[in-house]
């Protein structure tokens, strides 16, 4: 699958500001990128390495007006495999780096739904647990364009509604609360409506290319719907959105536009 991006975001910096951006497709074996980065002439400019070594955010210092625009195409290749059919990796047996995602997060308080989740999805293991959970969020939420900013996984299961990011926040806590690791992805994907930045889930499963149960592999799941595995073009990773923010601002930031175009094909 090759995908053709287009992203434009505007902002203005009233005094000197250190902010992160975050908006280019991770350079990793399962997507190769062929893309471009221009803004605004800045004060500073500096790449460092993302979460886990997946993607690349970039330091800037500026003030005034700025803009960013990032245009690519981007063939991606990835692992892909029944979620619903795939075994869970005993929790004992799992890799160190996976362990930060069993934990607690800023957005993802999975230890207040432990309870929820045996009680709801009692009986499933593995990839049949994650998609039940997946299913009863689609079943049971509305995604409401704008209708938040800061919740968390709490407050959207009390509302029923939200954005990507709450969808991806709620399977993210939810597989956490039932000791399977979950990570929250920021990532481009075609079908998106309204076209915007978007937010899945990964959920770290058995290895449908291993027959051991050592070892494991990360599965990308989109709680929305509005997005395929083999469509999405990663971005980078994190424990819930704050660790992935297309751009996060060490002060005052006031946004002016944004616009993202994303097709297949």
């Amino acid at each position: 699958m090759t995908l053709t991006i287009a992203a434009h975001i505007r902002y203005n910096f009233p005094e000197p500001t250190d902010f992160l951006l975050q908006i280019e497709p991770a350079i990793i074996p399962e997507q190769r990128v062929d893309g471009w980065f221009s803004c605004t002439p800045t004060e500073h400019f500096s790449r460092v390495a993302a979460q886990d070594g997946i993607g690349e955010r970039i330091w800037l210092r500026h003030q005034g007006e700025f803009e960013a625009w990032y245009n690519a195409k981007v063939q991606v290749d990835r692992l892909l495999a029944p979620i619903e059919s795939l075994a869970a990796v005993p929790t004992h047996l799992l890799p160190g780096e996976t362990i930060q995602y069993l934990m607690d997060s800023r957005y993802c308080p999975a230890d207040r739904f432990q309870s929820f989740v045996g009680a709801e999805f009692g009986g499933l293991e593995g990839g049949a647990l994650v998609w039940a959970m997946r299913d009863w969020i689609s079943s049971h939420f509305t995604y409401a364009q704008g209708s938040t900013s800061i919740t968390t996984a709490l407050d959207t299961f009390v509302e029923r509604r939200g954005v990507c990011r709450d969808f991806a926040h709620m399977l993210v806590t939810l597989a956490r609360a039932a000791a399977i690791p979950a990570r929250f992805v920021s990532v481009y994907a075609p079908r998106v409506f309204p076209q915007d930045f978007h937010a899945v889930a990964e959920v770290f499963l058995a290895d449908p290319t291993r027959r051991d149960e050592i070892g494991g592999a990360w599965h990308m799941i989109d709680a929305t719907g509005m997005a395929e595995p083999a469509e999405i073009a990663k971005i980078g990773i994190g424990r819930d959105a704050a660790d992935v923010s297309f751009l996060t601002s060490y002060g005052f930031a006031e946004f002016l536009d944004k616009s993202i175009e994303v097709s297949s094909g």
